[in-house]
């Protein structure tokens, strides 16, 4: 099968309001010209970016039962809190975790939300396997797990959430590299209980993973399961 092209751009560390302003602005471009029927060659596009210290959670998630801290503790850790459109509920983004914006035109690819969410899921395990790890899903839940040990607590590496309108989807996956995890103290991580949070640092038992190769991993990754060639930005 001939590989579709899409944009990537990598946009460093950015505000989370302002990557979302960002998001939209080409999610409503590809939307508007499906509703005018104005040919449109775009595919879509891959943003990576970093976040600043930010919890966000999705349009059905329960604040007031997931934040475990008042919203003037947020100031005291240096983090930002933004109720979001996407699906999910809620979870931590800050330095060190690899986000990964898909804003695709689905039409290109197929019409399935689940098999959407099960190939970006597919992307996190294809990466770790670069590592000599193995990310396994959990029956009923969204996202990427380190193969735990019986007795032990599931341990997620990768969050995913989600907004499809029109077959153009936004919103994505938030990988934990060499974040931070303290953070995840302040939140019942995507609603879940009994379950802890790890990051490829803490898997590998490294100081750091260098970053930029790790990205480039998981590029690399993303090409290889949706079958598609970058054109950068």
């Amino acid at each position: 099968m001939k590989k579709r092209t899409i944009f990537f751009e990598d946009l460093g560390i950015k505000e989370y309001q302002e990557t979302w302003k960002y998001q939209k602005k080409l999610f409503k471009d590809i939307i508007q010209k499906k509703i005018n029927k104005v040919s449109c060659q775009k595919v879509g596009y891959l943003l990576f970016v970093e976040h600043p210290n930010v919890y966000t959670i999705g349009k059905n998630g329960k604040k007031n039962k997931h934040l475990l801290v008042p919203s003037d503790f947020l100031n005291k850790i240096n983090a930002t809190f933004y109720q979001t459109d996407r699906g999910g509920d809620i979870t931590f983004h800050g330095p060190g975790q690899l986000i990964g914006y898909p804003i695709l035109n689905m039409d290109y690819f197929f019409t399935d939300v689940h098999k959407y969410i099960r190939l970006l899921e597919e992307v996190i395990i294809h990466f770790l396997k670069f590592y000599g790890l193995e990310g396994v899903r959990k029956k009923g839940k969204t996202g990427v797990w380190m193969n735990n040990d019986i007795g032990k607590k599931s341990r997620k590496i990768c969050a995913i959430g989600i907004r499809m309108s029109r077959w153009v989807t936004m919103h994505g996956f938030a990988l934990n590299i060499n974040t931070d995890l303290r953070y995840f103290d302040y939140i019942i991580p995507c609603g879940i209980h009994d379950q802890e949070v790890t990051s490829l640092r803490k898997e590998l038992e490294k100081k750091e993973i260098p970053f930029e190769i790790a990205k480039n991993k998981v590029k690399k990754s993303f090409q290889d399961v949706f079958n598609v060639e970058f054109n950068h930005l």
